[in-house]
């Protein structure tokens, strides 16, 4: 039926959050420009959709602060494309996607400024747990699916494509992932990471690419992999 990871179907809508967000564009405040405001407001944007302070901060449009979280669904959903997910299903998970995207746990610590000017801004996070707390759940519902399947052919009944098994596995898979939501997500112990505010070749301020590749790496527990 082929392979969903457990870390797949969330974690993707975090991978490329910081990238569309990371620079902080023409609208600077000089020296008094807030490193910790400024991680609030991109984390803030990427991730929940809040758009506010990041409006204010970096001088983007409402127009162009909306498009930031929606631009990164669509990312998510792009990574869907060639697989066996099936259409009327994408509307649903990208809903999810950034349900669990909101949900993700961050607190912003205060700034300090660095010796070559940049800036560390410590963090403190909770990693959503939902994909470790579902995967028994989930695991134990495709096997069911998998002897019902079973108990049909010995009575005789006809044995489904793969498209129609994998489709089924997407459906139960989602079922479980938004049971696990609406129940109230649930999360690991608090990690700290720091990530660096430095000026870019253009002079903007912008977050340490390799620091949000550790945070992504933090906001999600990783799953095992599911059949």
């Amino acid at each position: 039926m082929g392979k969903i990871t457990g870390k797949k179907a969330a974690v993707i809508v975090l991978a490329l959050c910081i990238v569309a967000a990371a620079g902080i564009g023409a609208y600077l405040w000089l020296n008094r420009f807030d490193a910790s405001a400024y991680v609030q407001a991109v984390l803030d944007v990427s991730y929940k959709n809040e758009t506010e302070e990041y409006m204010e901060i970096t001088g983007a449009s409402e127009e162009e602060a909306d498009a930031v979280f929606e631009n990164n669904l669509d990312a998510t959903m792009g990574e869907f494309e060639s697989s066996a997910m099936p259409e009327d299903l994408q509307p649903q998970y990208r809903e999810l996607f950034g349900e669990i995207a909101r949900s993700v746990n961050y607190t912003v610590g205060e700034a300090q400024k660095e010796e070559d000017g940049s800036f560390a801004v410590p963090l403190k996070v909770k990693p959503v747990s939902l994909f470790v707390d579902t995967y028994e759940t989930f695991t134990r519902r495709a096997e069911e699916y998998a002897q019902q399947i079973t108990d049909s052919v010995m009575q005789g009944g006809a044995m489904p494509g793969d498209e129609e098994m994998q489709t089924e596995v997407y459906r139960i898979y989602y079922e479980v992932l938004k049971e696990g939501m609406d129940n109230g997500p649930l999360y690991g112990a608090a990690q700290d990471i720091t990530l660096h505010v430095r000026r870019n070749d253009d002079g903007d301020y912008e977050i340490d690419g390799e620091d949000m590749k550790q945070l992504d790496a933090l906001l999600i527990e990783d799953g095992e992999e599911m059949q």
